[in-house]
């Protein structure tokens, strides 16, 4: 257990404030020393906030991904090796690779649309924490603004366009682990160049090292601010590791392997990213402007074997599914002021375009050599949404948001098999309404409703013969609509207290699921869920805080099956308790508990996934006004839990048949990671 005696507050270990700031001439983003901005008056539902990057930089992360967990009720898993997209829980889902959470990085999308691996893959692999100066979240399809993926939530990363201070940082910890970062924005003619360079090394505590290797790289040109400007940006990351797939709990339980071993060495990965664009932005007293447009090159080989030697006994089951797309895209939107007669507005009008040029595939493969293609297929898909959103104050104590949204998707796909090529068009209208009362006694209430969608993978819409059984198979719509009611309560009554209570239903005509032998998403069974959601902030001293979000949710399929109508991995219930201390002279930390509670593993609830609660942190102590250093801790009680499980059948070498069995990726073990942190 780490021990942060004889620091005055045995408590904590996380965060000095890291010499990274983002500009604070725009309002919104003025940070009050240690605290969390209000939302009272600002918010348009009890579940919609923004973390800053003081708060983000408190915040103890094992990967990038894990800065998502900042939205209270998000989990972020792992199931394989480090260089793969993380797994997401929120809101009674199991969001697998990121269906259904829409998640953007300075107005470009991270979810990759009918992706060879799984619909909305969201890899956050190439985030640099330092540079993410906010991160607004919502959740519930009650905003226009957004569109695909969205039903769940949105998570909105903004990176710094400008620094305090130049940084460097060298990292070292457990499981060879080792990272460098240098990062800076000196001035250049009549704006900024900031620019961030990052390498990093992790073996992980496999059995078989995971030899993660990572290079990331961010160059930004600004000029202005963030209401009145531009910036032109481009990105490049480059990973490639090798996994540890989930294993079977039987192969454990009889000893023939550990909990970090792994069946089928050759499993992992290699990862691109590269990136160009823009934004630009004009703010008058009585109107704004803002035009982005983006280009974005991925590239993946992911190798995994899920089921080992069910289907082929002699080579094994390992697949490949590699992906090259272009995803090219332009935002617009125009904003208009109104005050007339006590009452104020904000009329929002906006188009999003957005293209994917894929070529992706299914071989089965040995060692990482091609053995068979399952299916080759080049998509092109294409959407074009339009919406508008109108926010008025009525009085001081009544305001409304009313949003439309029209969105319209081509899907073309040209297949291996000419049974499964050909084009598709899919359209979908969704509407909004949210009315919020109050403040009365420093507290508001929330009403809002609202329609959203997830698309489908574009083969799906297309695909009459499954290219593995060679049998008939049924054509999935492009687009699944979701329905989603919420009546939310946010509270400062109590003094140095931020509290939220939300209760919500959520309805989806068509679930995704993930299926665990073939590595892909497809289109379910029509489910709702109801949750309960509550969270708390809390700083009763200038230099401690305490955080504490509970989430419960009741998630259903809503058609008879004789199998049974739950709904697999469905998160039942998250929490998570936060201690942070800051401005303790030299001192800072945090200790950051985290509950991922059980799921259903099958249909019928006879197995379920068990429980787990990790404990994290944090302590810094500032050397000097340039530098200081800072101690991580992972997984302190050293607790052997699952960080994810599934139940699906597979078989081992010698087996004389498959069997049904929980297979599971563990959480890490404890591990420490120093770093040194240099401003300049």
């Amino acid at each position: 257990m780490l021990r942060l005696s004889p620091i005055p507050c045995a408590l904590a270990a996380l965060l000095l404030p890291l010499p990274c700031q983002a500009d604070d001439e725009v309002p919104q983003r003025v940070l009050v020393t240690g605290s969390r901005a209000s939302q009272l008056g600002v918010a348009d539902s009890a579940n919609a906030g923004t973390v800053s990057q003081k708060q983000l930089e408190m915040r103890t992360v094992y990967r990038p991904g894990e800065l998502l967990e900042a939205t209270p009720g998000l989990i972020v898993s792992q199931h394989s090796g480090e260089g793969k997209a993380n797994q997401f829980y929120l809101r009674g889902f199991n969001l697998d690779h990121g269906t259904d959470l829409r998640t953007t990085i300075d107005d470009m999308p991270v979810n990759q649309r009918s992706h060879a691996h799984g619909q909305g893959w969201t890899d956050l692999n190439f985030v640099i924490p330092e540079l993410t100066a906010r991160l607004d979240y919502k959740k519930g399809p009650y905003s226009a603004l957004d569109g695909d993926f969205a039903s769940a939530g949105s998570a909105a990363m903004t990176y710094s366009s400008r620094l305090a201070q130049g940084v460097a940082t060298a990292s070292v910890g457990g499981h060879g682990y080792a990272r460098t970062m240098v990062a800076a924005s000196p001035e250049v003619g009549k704006g900024h160049l900031l620019y961030a360079l990052e390498a990093l090394h992790s073996d992980g505590p496999f059995v078989h090292p995971e030899d993660y290797q990572k290079l990331n790289g961010v160059l930004r040109y600004s000029q202005g601010f963030d209401n009145n400007g531009f910036s032109v940006t481009a990105m490049a990351y480059r990973g490639k590791w090798n996994s540890t797939d989930q294993i079977p709990l039987r192969a454990v339980a009889d000893g023939s392997l550990g909990r970090f071993d792994t069946i089928d060495p050759t499993d992992g990965g290699n990862a691109r990213r590269f990136s160009l664009s823009g934004v630009w932005r004009k703010s008058a007293t009585d109107a704004s402007s803002k035009v982005s447009a983006y280009v974005i090159r991925n590239q993946l080989d992911l190798y995994s074997n899920f089921t080992y030697f069910l289907d082929d006994p002699v080579n094994g089951d390992q697949f490949s599914q590699p992906d090259r797309r272009v995803t090219s895209g332009v935002n617009a939107s125009h904003t208009w002021h109104a005050h007339a007669s006590g009452v104020s507005s904000d009329l929002t009008v906006g188009v999003q375009l957005q293209n994917d040029n894929a070529f992706n595939g299914l071989y089965n493969t040995r060692a990482r050599q091609r053995l068979a293609t399952t299916r080759e297929d080049h998509v092109v898909e294409t959407s074009a949404g339009v919406f508008a959103e109108h926010h008025a104050r009525w009085s001081e104590t009544f305001r409304t948001v009313a949003g439309l949204r029209s969105d319209s998707y081509r899907f073309k796909v040209r297949s291996d098999l000419a049974a499964n090529s050909g084009n598709s068009r899919d359209q979908q209208l969704s509407p909004s309404l949210g009315a919020a009362f109050g403040p009365w006694r420093q507290t508001e209430l929330y009403v809002n409703l609202g329609s959203g969608f997830h698309s489908n993978d574009a083969r799906g819409t297309l695909t009459t013969i499954d290219p593995r059984t060679g049998e008939a198979t049924e054509k999935v719509p492009g687009l699944v609509r979701s329905r989603g009611m919420e009546l939310g309560v946010r509270s400062e009554i109590i003094p140095q207290l931020q509290t939220s209570l939300s209760l919500y239903r959520l309805d989806f005509e068509s679930e995704l699921t993930f299926v665990g032998d073939a590595g892909t998403t497809e289109a379910g069974r029509p489910s709702r869920r109801h949750g309960i959601e509550f969270s708390n902030y809390y700083k009763p001293l200038k230099w401690l805080s305490v955080d504490f979000d509970l989430a419960f949710a009741r998630a259903r399929s809503r058609d008879f099956a004789p199998e049974g109508n739950r709904i697999p991995g469905a998160v039942e219930g998250v929490g998570q308790l936060a201690l942070t201390v800051d401005q303790l002279g030299p001192w800072s930390g945090a200790l950051r508990l985290r509950y991922f509670g059980p799921r259903p593993l099958i249909e019928d609830n006879s197995v379920r996934s068990s429980p787990s609660v990790t404990i994290n942190g944090r302590i810094a102590y500032r050397i000097n006004k340039t530098m200081k250093v800072e101690l991580e801790g992972f997984n302190l009680a050293n607790r052997r839990a699952p960080a994810i499980e599934y139940l699906y059948a597979s078989r081992l070498q010698g087996e004389a048949e498959g069997s049904d069995d929980i297979h599971f990726h563990p959480i890490e073990s404890r591990s420490a990671r120093l770093t040194l942190v240099k401003n300049f």
